[in-house]
C-alpha cells in the first residue's frame, strides 16, 4: 500500500478523516502545533531513559517497536495537518532547509 502514498494523498486522507468527524474547527494551527509537541513527547517518553546503546537496539523488541511506529504516525500526521492548514508544502520546505544548511555547514 505504501508504494502508492504521498504527501499529498496522506494530507487528503487525514482531511476527509478530519471532516467526517467535524474536527476542522478544532485544527487550528495552534491545537495543531500543540498536538504535534505532546505526540513528539511521547516519542521522547520511550527514548527517556534508554543507554544509547539500548535506544539504537530500540525496535528489536516488537511491542516497543510498536509503540515507536505508532507515535512517529502521530507526529507525521499532525505535522501534515499543520502543513495543510498553513499552506506549506512540507517537501519542499524541507529541500529548501538543506540548501540553507547545506551553505551555512560547508563538508570540510
Amino acid at each position: 500500500m505504501t508504494e502508492h502514498l504521498d504527501v499529498a494523498k496522506l494530507q487528503r486522507r487525514l482531511a476527509e478523516f478530519a471532516a467526517a468527524r467535524d474536527w476542522q474547527p478544532y485544527h487550528t494551527p495552534k491545537n495543531l502545533v500543540a498536538a504535534l509537541s505532546v505526540e513528539a513527547s511521547e516519542l521522547v517518553e520511550i527514548f527517556q531513559w534508554l543507554t544509547p546503546e539500548e535506544s539504537a537496539r530500540v525496535m528489536d523488541d516488537p511491542d516497543t517497536a510498536h509503540r515507536v511506529t505508532d507515535e512517529v504516525a502521530d507526529v507525521l500526521a499532525y505535522l501534515l495537518q499543520l502543513c495543510e492548514v498553513l499552506g506549506i508544502d512540507p517537501l519542499a520546505a524541507l529541500d529548501a532547509k538543506i540548501d540553507r544548511n547545506e551553505r551555512r555547514f560547508p563538508a570540510p
